[in-house]
């Protein structure tokens, strides 16, 4: 087995595929196993938490639209349970309410399903590594978005949450996909100092994701993208 497709103990990755379409969750499945990853796979809303119940997966890739709910649904109560689960929107719905409604109750990435399986599976690689992967279709929207917001007024950035320096550059990192080793080895910091930065950003931001802090720094002017 590729090594990484392992987890920082060395077992393999475990993945929880939520997919009512059988021939696209076949599809998925046959490259994610390809790729070296441990997959269960879920055609409902009521499977994925039974599933749930019977182990912790390290990555969550779901739909929206099942048959017995909606995936923001299985997103919210996943990211409550199990807050160390990774979370990736695999979805046709590229709009504006279906991805800031994913993120905002706690998935980390965002792929349209006219992404290749195989380009799935190495997109998990990168969720696991602390990257944020987002179809570039709807990174330019949530950027236009952001960008038809009000102008703020003259003046310093607003910074309401009164992140330090270090901190700010550390969610720059974030924003720009960067590992949590990358940014430690970009600002010269020990590897094991970024968690507990980052936590604190959380708790200065009131989020509890990757994406949450970076669209929230966008909105307050803290980072440009």
């Amino acid at each position: 087995m590729n090594m990484s497709e392992q987890g920082e103990t060395g077992e393999a990755i475990t993945i929880l595929l939520v997919e009512d379409d059988a021939p696209t969750c076949w599809r998925l499945q046959d490259a994610l196993v390809k790729a070296g990853y441990e997959v269960r796979s879920a055609g409902t809303l009521g499977e994925a938490r039974s599933a749930l119940g019977e182990g912790t997966p390290r990555v969550l890739l779901t739909d929206l639209r099942l048959p017995d709910g909606h995936g923001i649904e299985l997103i919210r109560e996943t990211r409550q349970r199990f807050p160390e689960t990774e979370i990736m929107v695999i979805s046709a719905l590229g709009d504006e309410e279906s991805v800031i409604s994913a993120i905002t109750v706690g998935a980390t990435g965002y792929l349209l399903k006219d992404a290749f399986p195989t380009d799935i599976a190495t997109t998990v690689r990168d969720l696991v590594a602390g990257h944020s992967p987002i179809s570039a279709s709807i990174a330019r929207f949530i950027v236009r978005r952001t960008q038809s917001s009000a102008e703020p007024s003259p003046g310093p950035a607003l910074n309401t949450a009164k992140l330090t320096p270090r901190e700010i550059d550390i969610l720059w990192g974030i924003a720009k996909g960067f590992s949590y080793a990358e940014i430690a080895s970009h600002l010269g910091l020990s590897r094991q100092t970024v968690p507990g930065h980052i936590k604190n950003i959380y708790r200065k931001l009131e989020v509890h994701t990757r994406s949450e802090a970076v669209f929230e720094a966008v909105q307050q002017g803290l980072i440009k993208l």
